[in-house]
């Protein structure tokens, strides 16, 4: 994301008009946000803020006062449609300051008519000071809640950081939901976790002290570069370094949560997190107008508390974004939401990205999985209730911030009819976990008889336009609409008594927003028109005039509707309040629905997809009976109608720990590995997964490298990507992780690569526990099952047949005899020319790569270094023949003859120009 939180400035021209004077003093308070200004109807930009708008947003950039000679730019926006505006904005990487008119505008004086002689006599109501504006809120990328900017199913996350020389502290929130957690860490690394937790979050903004630069990384400061930054798409925004000091970020929080200590939240000792949880509210209080009293706890965490998946896990699995861009449907997410309401799909994606270690906490909610996916009608009915449940915590959250409008409460009163039918369903359940949402879930009855005795059935969107208290639930206020909706049938009757007795058969009474009402004749009746008409404006072909009696009437009607609008904004103001004071309540209902969401969710899935429920085990056993890649099988029956090919997989902690894996390209290697990485988190998270059985232990961490990737931003090349994120895995990898590996190697040169596999398998095998599943081209590598006790192959099988090779997917013992590249670079469609002298290239260097695997296999017999050899097949029989040669028994004339002999051998064996002799398929 692009940061364009620089300071936009003003104009140095000096304001000429109250209204201006009164921008750019507003403007000076919000330097580094673009100022939407409310004038009537629009908000309004001028200066250079209406440069930068009018070009971002394509719309029309216009000046003011021109005829003084200063030209002041301005564009404008509707203020109906200015969301759209803003959200355009803030995607762009911009700060929105929202400056609203906080008092109701005077009726500004009119004109009279082009037609007319005179001006309106109500001159008493025109202003006579300029309205009061203030900014109500500035919109960030971290603390947008408009739909246009956050999606249903995901959190966005504002964090703040501060770091020490040995400590260092994240806190994040969510403000649309209430969501507010803290972290520390420690160590040299500390940063680099940092970095790696904020994209795990995929927080949107992040603050820090103005001192300690994200782009840099002096001693004792955050070291984040701007790349990272940008592949996390940040907004990075400094704030002053006294809003992290302890004893301040401390006294807001305690102001905040209205407590005499942190310890309850577990910030005891966490002085590095108290200080950026203190900045974040800090921050809020200073760009949010509204209470933050949804903000009502703040837990401590730490990663160890669930299986860590790192970025370059999540992007590899897929589990949230496809690894090109395209179609969502290539990841997991889109297999497995299926839920009815932005709480459950915000909680799936928590427990999918963080699977949980708790064995108790799995077994309960597989538990209650099982109930369910047994029971078809009680899973649909779950599912059809929560259908018109509405986002509970995101409506909550505008209610207690004050921005809840008429429709909003709707949307939480209709959510809130269900609830007793869904408590009835949960309640017949009897898994321990279905007992215990059903305690907790409170059907709100009180407040949802509230909503429904007070809010009108539907409400406009706007409390301005009127009609937001339902008819019946305030007397006074019936009795105003009663008023003011009588005017037509009054009007009427005064308008015949009016023509009654003036004789005026055309005499009409009528009414506009610039005169009120007004009794209409024409020119040519102006004779009967008596004395107690006052005129009120003179026009072309007709005359306007006013009596006591309407001016009498038209006060009556206009107090009525003002105070009626009045009347409504209290009655809302204090309905909104009640919803308010019952936050707890209605947040810890949400959470229930959430988990009921998630849980029926996964039984459907369970049911539908034919997925079987997992089982734990102690000793390290990995057993999975027919197991299945749960994206490829829903993408191969929705495109091509094909049935996935499913597969064994049995791992131990002794013998089977580390599978290597060979076969061709397109056989089902990667798909392979990865459905293994899948079902893990899956039965983590506490879902049924893709098989006829499977038993797993728990992982602590899932590794993946996969796939081939640069990052020249960085100065780095494909092989330099490829082997950092391996020093990652080999570095931080445990007993119990779960290591995948995709084509370590291939990167470089063949013999180095090989070489460098060579030793990441040999180093595995070491670390005892650790499980790892390893495809390779390098068939050398399947040797190592001999040598090493805990290596085992297995292979993609195909069949062969005079038109080629066909894909069986089936995975075996054993390892595959070749690659079968070129038969694959055949079927992409290369000339029958290149795949012709591939094979003949392929043949000859066939007995390079035999001779490196004797080379390897001997030193690792001996348990000695090998030092890998430049000769070809030619110069390795040179050399041998030399080897054999008593030089003391040699005379000059046989001395020439075998130079001359040898020097012919190796000619024959000539390198063609640009080739090295090394370079075969790997």
């Amino acid at each position: 994301m692009a940061n364009r939180s620089a300071q936009i400035p003003l104009m140095k021209s000096e304001p000429a008009t109250p209204l201006m004077r009164q921008y750019t003093s507003i403007k000076s308070k919000f330097p580094h946000a673009l100022l939407f200004f409310r004038l009537g109807d629009f908000y309004e930009m001028f200066f250079e803020d209406a440069v930068v708008a009018a070009r971002e947003l394509q719309i029309t950039l216009t000046s003011r006062n021109k005829e003084k000679g200063v030209a002041v730019p301005m564009c404008g926006v509707p203020h109906h449609a200015a969301d759209h505006y803003v959200a355009k904005l803030i995607q762009k990487g911009y700060k929105v300051a929202i400056c609203e008119q906080v008092e109701s505008p005077r009726q500004q004086p009119q004109q009279a008519s082009k037609e007319g002689k005179e001006a309106p006599k109500e001159a008493s109501k025109q202003a006579k000071k300029l309205v009061h504006r203030e900014v109500t809120r500035v919109v960030t990328p971290g603390t947008a809640m408009d739909t246009n900017l956050v999606s249903p199913g995901e959190n966005n996350f504002l964090a703040a950081v501060c770091n020490s020389r040995d400590r260092l502290g994240l806190a994040c929130l969510d403000l649309s939901t209430g969501e507010f957690r803290a972290t520390e860490w420690t160590g040299p690394d500390r940063e680099a976790q940092c970095v790696e937790e904020l994209r795990h979050l995929q927080a949107r903004e992040v603050l820090f002290p103005t001192s300690q630069g994200l782009l840099t990384a002096p001693a004792g400061q955050l070291a984040f570069v701007e790349d990272d930054s940008a592949e996390l798409r940040l907004m990075r925004t400094p704030i002053d370094d006294w809003a992290f000091d302890p004893d301040y970020a401390s006294q807001r929080l305690l102001d905040h949560f209205h407590v005499q200590s942190l310890d309850g939240f577990g910030m005891q000792y966490r002085a590095q997190a108290v200080c950026a949880a203190g900045a974040l509210i800090h921050y809020l209080q200073d760009t949010q107008q509204g209470s933050l009293a949804h903000l009502d706890r703040i837990s401590f965490y730490e990663r160890h508390q669930w299986m860590i998946l790192d970025s370059v896990t999540t992007r590899n699995l897929e589990l949230m974004e496809p690894l090109f861009s395209g179609s969502g449907e290539a990841t997991l997410i889109w297999v497995l939401d299926r839920t009815a309401t932005g709480m459950g799909g915000r909680l799936l994606r928590s427990w999918i990205l963080r699977p949980s270690l708790d064995r108790g906490l799995i077994e309960a909610r597989l538990d209650g999985v099982q109930e369910l996916a047994g029971d078809a009608m009680a899973s649909a009915g779950i599912l059809k209730h929560l259908e018109s449940v509405y986002d509970l915590e995101r409506l909550l959250s505008k209610v207690i911030m004050g921005t809840a409008t008429p429709r909003d409460l709707a949307a939480l009163r209709n959510s809130l009819v269900p609830l007793p039918s869904l408590k009835t369903l949960v309640g017949g359940k009897s898994a321990p976990l279905w007992k215990e949402l059903h305690q907790q879930l409170d059907e709100l009855s009180d407040l949802r008889a509230l909503l429904q005795e007070a809010l009108a059935e539907s409400p406009p969107i706007n409390i301005a336009d009127g009609g937001v208290i339902r008819d019946g639930y305030h007397g006074e206020l019936d009795e105003l609409r009663a008023l003011s909706h009588s005017g037509k049938q009054t009007i009427a009757q005064m308008e015949a008594r009016e023509r009654q007795s003036t004789g005026i058969q055309s005499l009409k009474i009528k009414f506009n927003n610039i005169f009120g009402y007004y009794i209409e004749v024409s020119k040519a009746n102006l004779a009967s028109v008596p004395d107690r008409y006052e005129r009120k404006q003179t026009l072309v072909s007709a005359e306007r005039y006013t009596t006591a009696e309407l001016k009498d009437y038209e006060r009556k009607v206009l107090d009525a509707d003002e105070r009626m609008q009045t009347l409504e904004q209290e009655l809302f103001g204090k309905l909104r309040a009640a919803v308010a004071a019952q936050a707890p309540r209605v947040r810890t209902t949400a959470a229930v629905i959430a988990a009921i969401d998630v849980l029926a969710n996964f039984a459907s899935l369970a049911t539908e997809y034919d997925y079987c429920r997992p089982t734990f085990t102690e000793d390290g056993t990995l057993e999975i009976g027919a197991g299945r890649h749960p994206v490829l099988e829903r993408l191969g029956y929705l495109r091509q109608g094909e049935r996935f090919v499913p597969n064994d997989l049995y791992m131990n902690a002794d013998s089977d720990r580390i599978l290597i894996i060979t076969g061709p390209n397109m056989g089902g290697k990667s798909t392979y590995l990865r459905q293994v990485a899948l079902m893990s988190i899956l039965a983590q998270t506490g879902c049924f997964v893709p098989a006829t059985s499977a038993r797993l232990p728990l992982f602590d961490r899932i590794f993946t490298r996969i796939g081939a990737s640069d990052s020249l931003a960085r100065g780095r090349s494909t092989f330099m990507v490829e082997m950092t994120e391996t020093a990652v895995i080999l570095n931080t990898a445990t007993p119990s992780s779960l290591i995948i590996l995709d084509e370590i190697g291939r990167g470089t040169a063949t013999f180095d690569g090989l070489a460098i596999a060579w030793a990441v398998v040999e180093f595995l095998h070491e670390r005892a526990g650790v499980k790892a599943l390893f495809a390779t081209h390098y068939h050398e590598l399947t040797e190592l099952a001999e040598q090493l006790a805990a290596v085992e192959n297995r292979h993609v099988s195909v069949k062969e047949s005079d038109a080629g090779i066909v894909f069986l997917r089936r995975v075996e013992r054993g390892s595959a005899d070749r690659s079968y590249g070129i038969e694959v670079a055949r079927l992409a469609g290369l000339p029958a020319g290149v795949i012709g002298r591939a094979r003949d290239v392929l043949a000859q260097h066939e007995q390079s790569e035999h001779r490196l695997t004797s080379v390897l296999s001997h030193s690792a017999d001996e348990g000695g270094d090998f030092q890998l050899t430049l000769f070809t097949p030619a110069q390795h029989a040179v050399a041998e023949r030399l080897a054999e040669i008593n030089l003391d028994e040699l005379s000059p004339l046989d001395a020439l003859n075998l130079l001359a002999e040898i020097k012919k051998q190796l000619q024959q064996e000539k390198p063609r120009p640009g080739r090295s002799s090394l370079d075969f398929p790997g």
